[in-house]
């Protein structure tokens, strides 16, 4: 896997791509899983199965009912002071901190409570009005989902 491909390009349902630059100076493990799993077309197809309106859209658990996971091993936590602001992409996990796996939620609102707490590994550069435009529900009814999920320089 090139190191050099550190934009994440999410073609969603709802009309376009969602551009993402990732921030491997905040989080290297969770960049390269993130890496790694898109490589293998883990989120191709994956629906984002909470959405709540003014916070975040969460995606990334095959399942499509926010339990699941990947089947590597969880991650240990990588917080950093970048801020939960709208664009962020961070990962989604339990309450314990190393439980991140392969979920991960972009906020559409700040959410600045989240800071130091979750372990942001991206933001948004193009393409919020997408993840604006999913259905919204905890689950929804009609979930929006990943297209195809790609790495490029």
């Amino acid at each position: 896997m090139a190191d050099e491909l550190n934009t994440l390009v999410l073609n969603l349902d709802t009309g376009g791509d969602v551009v993402i630059r990732l921030r491997p100076d905040l989080a290297p493990g969770h960049v390269a899983r993130i890496k790694e799993l898109v490589e293998e077309g883990f989120y191709d197809g994956v629906v984002f199965h909470r959405v709540i309106p003014g916070f975040m859209a969460q995606g990334g658990d095959p399942t499509g009912t926010g339990t699941g996971g990947s089947k590597k091993p969880d991650l240990k936590a990588e917080f950093s002071s970048a801020p939960h602001r709208r664009g962020a992409v961070s990962m989604a996990r339990t309450s314990y901190p190393h439980s991140a796996n392969s979920q991960f939620f972009i906020v559409t609102d700040d959410a600045r409570f989240l800071d130091n707490q979750y372990t942001v590994w991206g933001e948004v550069t193009d393409g919020m009005e997408h993840v604006d435009a999913l259905p919204k529900g905890e689950p929804p009814a009609t979930p929006g989902k990943i297209v195809k999920a790609s790495l490029r320089a």
